[in-house]
């Protein structure tokens, strides 16, 4: 299985009455998500299901993808580690799984796949870590197979 972690975008400051979870992205934000998307398609993933945060700059992000993705309320604002294995059923789903959320938790995952400790490390605002999982000579492993920053 592979597992991407996806950070949203840059998204536009909470101002006034807008709620956190209606940030859109800015112009910025919009370019690195869409030369994120395209570096992913160029990936070919075969078989791929795209999970997204609620939060509007999160499913902004996954539009750029050109692909169907799911709303899933447990990868939102202040999602846990628990929160998003589960939303990806991490390692027992099939297929490739992209999920569109937040920090801290986005990075806390990549410190536990990579390190066996959640730890503070921060993903990149619209960058990507795709993680594998496989098994050699009887020993589930997991690599990361690539890090993609716009």
């Amino acid at each position: 299985m592979d597992l991407i972690l996806w950070r949203h975008a840059e998204a536009k400051e909470a101002s006034g009455p807008v709620a956190d979870g209606d940030r859109e992205l800015t112009t910025r934000g919009l370019k690195h998500a869409q030369e994120t998307a395209e570096w992913l398609r160029t990936q070919r993933l075969p078989d791929v299901m795209v999970l997204s945060s609620p939060a509007k700059r999160a499913q902004q992000t996954a539009q750029t993808l050109g692909l169907p993705f799911k709303v899933k309320t447990q990868l939102g604002v202040g999602a846990s580690v628990a929160d998003l294995l589960g939303a990806a059923d991490w390692p027992d789903h099939p297929d490739a799984i992209i999920l569109v959320s937040h920090q801290p938790a986005l990075g806390r995952l990549a410190s536990l796949l990579l390190a066996g400790a959640e730890a503070d490390w921060t993903i990149k605002k619209g960058g990507i870590w795709w993680f594998t999982n496989r098994v050699r000579h009887d020993e589930t492993q997991t690599v990361l197979r690539a890090v993609h920053n716009p």
